[in-house]
């Protein structure tokens, strides 16, 4: 039996925290929140109970804890927690500064424990489903990534001031995949962008909409296409470009029937945002996190990962800043 520390009870964390009550071999023992009320609340739902991060990270009977807090407590957790000799799975970004989610890997490297970062979009059985048939050479060598990637509404502009900015909070998925699809290494990046939702998030220091092309060893390219505003919905897409077809990945709708009568055809909107769209993605991370703890083999998406993208978001805001391609060392 695994026993198991929550830390955050907002709205990933409650995510997580089902996920992880739902695993066979596996308990969740405690939740800890800076909202004690939260925390309260959702160990309540769980059965669990609820102490600080140190209590929780004291206990020896924890082996696993599952970081769901904001992102600026990352580094710090995933540091405390390995020196303590936990498990480690950690919401995406490992940090907001590429220094410190380096000083994280070497953290976690020291210590021998497991960390997986949560880039649930692996985990997509759709998006799984392409990475496999490009791996089998359905359509031969892949030359070109697109990446569409819009939410239905931007956070509050309280959230965005301390989110890192839009390549970090957001696109950081989007950097993951070009990495986990193309198998490659970017060589070069150019980032421009726009505020065109909402004058707060300029005033911010932000941008809500952005265009990003990259450029990899092998040659190959990637265009990444983002903004903060959907109206219809959570626009999730990709399609690879190879030398003997292509092969795409499409929304989610709630149903797939389509209506056909003599003036239209119509079909269900797509999912309206993330905990919906990656409902099966994030249970299925989860699976797969306490299956490589308990089997001792590896996680899909490691902390070097984290670090990667994080490498690759720094790169596109500098782009976007100084108007410039940035060259990257592979």
């Amino acid at each position: 039996m695994i026993e198991v520390a929550v830390f955050g009870a907002g709205r990933i964390g409650k995510i997580h925290a089902g996920n992880v009550a739902a695993q066979a071999g596996v308990r969740l023992k405690s939740i800890s929140d800076v909202n004690h009320q939260a925390a309260v609340e959702l160990a309540a739902q769980h059965g669990a109970q609820v102490v600080d991060v140190e209590q929780a990270l004291r206990d020896p009977a924890i082996g696993a804890v599952v970081i769901a807090s904001s992102t600026d407590t990352h580094a710090d957790l995933i540091q405390r927690a390995a020196a303590a000799g936990k498990a480690i799975f950690c919401e995406k970004p490992v940090d907001l500064t590429l220094e410190r989610a380096q000083a994280c890997a070497k953290a976690v490297a020291a210590a021998g424990v497991t960390c997986m970062i949560g880039f649930q979009r692996r985990f997509d059985p759709t998006f799984e489903a392409l990475s496999q048939r490009l791996r089998a050479g359905e359509i031969g060598d892949p030359e070109m990534l697109i990446v569409t990637s819009r939410d239905p509404g931007a956070p509050p502009v309280s959230y965005i001031k301390s989110s890192g900015g839009i390549f970090k909070d957001m696109l950081i998925h989007d950097f993951d995949i070009f990495r986990w699809i193309l198998d490659d290494d970017a060589v070069s990046i150019a980032a421009t962008g726009s505020c065109l939702t909402d004058p707060a998030i300029a005033e911010a220091g932000d941008i809500d909409c952005t265009a990003v092309t990259i450029t990899t060893r092998r040659g190959r390219l990637c265009q990444i296409n983002t903004s903060r505003r959907a109206a219809y919905g959570y626009d999730q897409r990709f399609e690879v470009l190879g030398s003997k077809g292509m092969l795409q990945a499409g929304n989610h709708k709630p149903t797939e029937v389509i209506a056909a009568t003599a003036t239209n055809v119509t079909s269900d909107l797509p999912e309206h945002f993330f905990l919906e769209r990656y409902r099966a993605a994030y249970a299925r991370e989860i699976a797969h996190f306490f299956a490589a703890v308990s089997n001792r083999t590896p996680v899909r998406t490691t902390i070097e990962d984290g670090v990667k993208a994080l490498q690759l978001a720094e790169a596109a805001a500098t782009s976007w800043r100084e108007k410039r391609i940035v060259e990257l060392s592979v």
